[in-house]
């Protein structure tokens, strides 16, 4: 399941739905698209709470990763990866769904906060999809 999660992060960055490095992460967080931060277990101390103080305030999630900075960056692409945000919904919900099918005590939490985020977002899109066929077609909302 690890290589699986690995080469997750690899179509991620492909799909150009994460952001690699602590520069990168940080300012993706600070402009509010960071939906998880995740962090090599190797990671600094330093390196750490800069991600907690990146999160802060912010509705994005932060998740301490089974994995080194090694092997995310040999995946990413990217030299001594420490941490990455990753920007899509649902790619940050199906990585932290692989991350609790396999430590189940330990992510569980994180998974529930992002499930609930994509079905809230999913439900919004429905709505606005609703109201729009509903303009366009004359039906009255009561």
């Amino acid at each position: 399941m690890s290589e699986k999660l690995l080469n997750l992060l690899g179509l991620m960055r492909r799909a150009g739905a994460i952001e690699t490095g602590e520069t990168n992460s940080g300012k993706a967080c600070r402009d509010g698209k960071t939906k998880l931060l995740i962090l090599a277990s190797d990671a600094s101390d330093n390196a750490g709470r800069r991600a907690e103080c990146f999160v802060q305030g912010r509705s994005a999630v932060l998740a301490a990763v089974p994995f080194t900075k090694d092997e995310m960056a040999m995946k990413l692409g990217v030299s001594g990866c420490s941490m990455a945000a990753i920007t899509d919904l649902g790619f940050a919900d199906a990585f932290m769904k692989g991350l609790e099918c396999e430590y189940p005590d330990k992510y569980s939490e994180e998974s529930a906060a992002l499930s609930k985020k994509l079905e809230k977002t999913n439900r919004r899109k429905k709505q606005k999809g609703t109201a729009k066929k509903n303009k366009t077609e004359g039906i009255r909302e009561e």
